[in-house]
């Protein structure tokens, strides 16, 4: 259940009906605590953000749809992962769904009521896909926070994410194949690049549902965590990230994502990684090396 809070007018999540007497204090408490903590809270219905420190969270807030993307929403993730790209002061972004699943995928039903939805860009340079952010490259870790059902074109957002952090009960499915509707917001270029191509051709020509534990198997969900503690854990692990040196940290990312799928040959990809590597290494690196003989960081303390 949603509910609205007095403190700012936010929307929080609540598991159980606000009437029930045994259950309201306390998640009124957790909602008035929350709305405390942030330092900052933007609301446009469809995708709420809110900033944990250097940390932005970006949620879809469709719940009565399991979280399908309208064109209507797809645009405010784009809005929202710009202003995360653009904001020199947040070091990473953490994409969920609220309600209790992360993403359904398209809205469907939409499609079927209103076919003028599907107008989209043919050029996949010059505008964003159907889910919205999924073309999009970042400079910064983006991390998704999966619960409940993770299908179709929600199974390819969170593949723009670097990493994935999972509830047990979470369900990953190229779900979109029984209804004749195409991967065409990247999931046919990044899961294979992911998981491999026989483990992603398993999910695509099947369509099959694939729970937490062999999406953890296969490499898809790089965290499983009990229900419920997947944005905290998700937060926690970009929190964590965020503590390294960035400079250093972001060269190698970017290299790993060149590596993957831009460099024309072995050689290449190694000269890409150098060249950036080599311009932290004043900044970053001598530092750092003075920490560790300083005693910092030893035997693999972080």
């Amino acid at each position: 259940m949603l509910l609205r809070s007095a403190v700012g007018g936010r929307l929080w999540s609540c598991p159980f009906p606000w009437s029930q007497s045994a259950g309201a204090a306390p998640c009124r408490k957790r909602l008035l605590a929350r709305a405390s903590d942030r330092s900052h809270h933007t609301s446009n219905m469809n995708v709420i953000t809110e900033r944990h420190g250097t940390i932005l969270t970006i949620g879809i807030n469709r719940p009565e749809a399991r979280n399908a993307v309208n064109p209507e929403t797809a645009s405010l993730l784009v809005k929202a992962f710009d202003e995360f790209e653009k904001d020199p002061s947040l070091t990473a972004a953490v994409l969920h769904g609220l309600g209790g699943n992360f993403c359904a995928g398209f809205d469907l039903k939409e499609v079927a009521n209103n076919a003028a939805s599907l107008k989209m860009e043919l050029d996949v340079t010059r505008g964003p896909g159907p889910m919205g952010p999924s073309r999009m490259q970042f400079s910064k870790p983006v991390i998704a926070a999966v619960s409940g059902y993770c299908v179709a074109g929600g199974l390819e957002l969170s593949l723009l994410a670097d990493l994935r952090v999972v509830e047990k009960s979470a369900t990953f499915g190229v779900f979109c194949r029984r209804f004749g509707v195409p991967l065409i917001d990247g999931g046919t270029v990044r899961l294979p690049q992911l998981i491999g191509l026989s483990r992603a051709l398993d999910l695509i020509l099947t369509g099959r549902p694939v729970d937490a534990q062999e999406a953890y198997a296969f490499g898809l969900a790089n965290r499983v965590v009990s229900d419920g503690q997947g944005l905290q854990s998700a937060i926690e692990l970009a929190e964590h990230i965020s503590a390294f040196p960035q400079k250093c940290m972001r060269s190698d990312r970017a290299s790993a994502y060149y590596s993957t799928f831009d460099a024309t040959s072995f050689m290449d990809a190694m000269q890409f990684e150098f060249n950036h590597g080599i311009k932290v290494v004043v900044e970053e690196s001598v530092p750092g090396a003075s920490s560790f003989a300083a005693g910092k960081g030893r035997k693999g303390k972080l």
